[in-house]
């Protein structure tokens, strides 16, 4: 028989590979389980905990628990020394003991109150001293101000003569500053000329020299006190304002909440006074 004659199937057999065998699943290991299930919790934790496998953060922990349990243990141990040897000692030890701590009480007690006493003379004597310094600040400004050292400010008057016809006398100007003195002026100046208590007036032709410093009318006195007390003072029936009238002047008086008085004088050392105190 030809191979023409060859049945189809066996013919398509012939041209297919030959089957691959199946490959057989390898065999389960139970070993190891088997194992790791026979081991008992003894030997399980012992297996986990070796090798030892400590990290930086636990090897620190460990360090400062240790130095912990060491302190505690040094502390309880003096403690229990401290409690037995006051255990063990005779009474007439324990009455010495707390006599030395009464009379050590008492010692800090004395130190303490006298500390406190000491603070509070240093306080006193600070606040002694500032208040001194105060009091010789306000003296100095006053005298300041009395002496003309220093500018001053306050309420006042401002009173302006007029003097066209040139009658008006050094007598008079100073018979004003006297009545303005005598009604309570603290500081008083007259053409940016500063009158002082020893200040004199002095006829100068038709005009007034004051310390030496001649003046033109109009004469201009700003003048620092209660002004309630100082524009009567000057209008009262024969007495300034009147008498200046009289001499065909012009008085004006105003009063002000703020007069500045700015003219300075040299205060002069004396050459041969000198304080008693020194």
């Amino acid at each position: 028989m030809s191979n023409q004659d060859e049945q189809p199937e066996n013919r398509l057999r012939r041209e297919l590979p030959d089957e691959v065998p199946p490959v057989a699943p390898e065999p389960e290991q139970p070993a190891a389980e088997d194992a790791e299930a026979s081991l008992t919790g003894r030997q399980r934790l012992v297996k986990g905990l070796w090798p030892l496998r400590i990290t930086r953060a636990q090897l620190i922990v460990a360090l400062l628990l240790f130095g912990l349990g060491f302190g505690l243990a040094v502390q309880v141990a003096s403690n229990s020394d401290s409690d037995g040897a006051l255990r063990g000692a005779r009474q007439e030890d324990l009455v010495r003991i707390l006599d030395e701590l009464d009379s050590r009480t008492q010692r800090l007690q004395d130190e303490k109150q006298g500390l406190d006493k000491q603070r509070q003379e240093l306080q006193s004597s600070s606040d002694q001293a500032a208040e001194a310094r105060r009091q010789t600040a306000e003296k100095e400004r006053q005298l300041g101000i009395l002496t003309g050292g220093v500018a001053a400010q306050g309420p006042g008057i401002t009173m302006t003569i007029e003097d066209t016809k040139g009658t008006v006398k050094a007598d008079m100007l100073l018979d004003a500053i006297q009545e303005l003195r005598a009604a309570g002026a603290e500081a008083i100046q007259v053409n940016g000329v500063r009158v002082v208590a020893g200040t004199y007036f002095s006829d100068s032709g038709k005009s007034v020299s004051v310390d030496g410093n001649k003046i033109n009318a109009p004469y201009r006195f700003k003048v620092i006190g209660k002004s309630q007390d100082l524009e009567p003072a000057l209008n009262i029936p024969g007495g300034v304002v009147q008498t200046l009238e009289k001499e065909q002047a012009t008085v004006t008086v105003e009063r002000s909440g703020k007069i500045v008085v700015d003219a300075l004088r040299q205060v002069k050392q004396p050459d041969y006074a000198r304080s008693s105190s020194q």
